[in-house]
């Protein structure tokens, strides 16, 4: 079957269903003989014989009823392979695969999809989460197009647009031991305290700061998420170190004290791009999209877009 010609299986089926080389010709515009060339080149080339005549009408053989039945799968998965490609055929808006933390994905991301699902309704956007490490890797194999993450993003193979700085605060139950005023390491140092799992960017920062300060923390309670640590905080289990983002704004919990640190702490929001990267038009809606949001969230200001 390798090098089946589907106009040929198409004028085969429609001489089946119209009963005639020459309605056929017809109906595709073209001559009888040609008509008869295409289906003897088809017989040839599966060397079998695929239509026999019963009184004026053209009928199939025993083996054209058999081609018969997969012509019209095959139709069938043509059709959906031409509907498949005729957004990036007709330069439309086509499929963006962004990779990002979950909270950024929680925080962030939401009002950007929305609005660009109300300008570009044939826009498919699929958002993948994990740690920034996993997102960079996923970025350089082209499995995503895109990553939102925590900088830096090493590797010469990347195009990176720092977009926001986001302040870490530390979170306290509202219920319990007040702490004071100006937190230091020192302070955090003497408490419970609930931190991301290690190996993360977030992470990182966290631990560089206290041992600047000649601590090395040991955290009651390590997690993946940072909701989660919103969860056991407010539940008084300790203290916690979380990205604004993840407290402002409509996130704000009423059974938590939020408090900024005696040096600023932050860390860089940024995205990240193969440099070879073609940028169809749905990839570039979308980062300007993020670039816009950005634009608005910079020192704990809400993204409105």
């Amino acid at each position: 079957m390798r090098g089946l010609n589907l106009d040929h299986v198409d004028t085969f089926a429609q001489v089946i269903e119209l009963g005639s080389f020459s309605a056929t010709a017809d109906r595709l515009n073209l001559t009888q003989p040609a008509v008869s060339l295409q289906i003897r080149q088809l017989e040839k080339r599966l060397g079998v014989r695929l239509i026999e005549r019963v009184g004026k009408r053209a009928t199939p053989t025993p083996a054209g009823a058999e081609l018969l039945l997969h012509a019209r799968r095959i139709f069938e998965a043509t059709t959906a392979a031409r509907d498949a490609i005729a957004p990036y055929v007709e330069g439309s808006i086509s499929r963006v695969r962004i990779g990002t933390g979950a909270t950024a994905c929680i925080h962030f991301l939401p009002p950007v999809l929305r609005e660009l699902r109300r300008q570009f309704t044939s826009l498919e956007v699929i958002v993948n989460t994990g740690n920034s490490a996993d997102i960079l890797k996923q970025v350089e194999e082209n499995t995503l197009d895109l990553g939102l993450v925590t900088l830096p993003a090493p590797g010469r193979m990347f195009e990176v647009t720092p977009l926001f700085d986001d302040e870490f605060v530390v979170l306290s139950p509202r219920k319990g031991g007040m702490l004071p005023k100006t937190v230091t390491p020192a302070v955090l140092a003497g408490q419970p305290i609930v931190l991301h799992e290690s190996g993360s960017q977030t992470r990182r920062i966290v631990d560089d700061w206290f041992a600047e300060a000649g601590f090395l923390i040991k955290p009651v309670m390590e997690l993946g998420s940072v909701e989660a640590i919103k969860e056991l905080v407010g539940a008084g289990l300790g203290c916690g170190v979380v990205p604004r983002m993840a407290v402002d704004g409509p996130y704000k919990a009423s059974n938590l004290l939020v408090q900024s640190l005696t040096r600023r702490l932050s860390r860089k929001i940024g995205l990240v791009l193969r440099r070879d990267k073609p940028l169809h038009r749905g990839l570039r809606e979308t980062v300007s999209a993020l670039r816009r949001a950005a634009a608005g969230f910079s020192e704990g200001k809400r993204v409105r877009l």
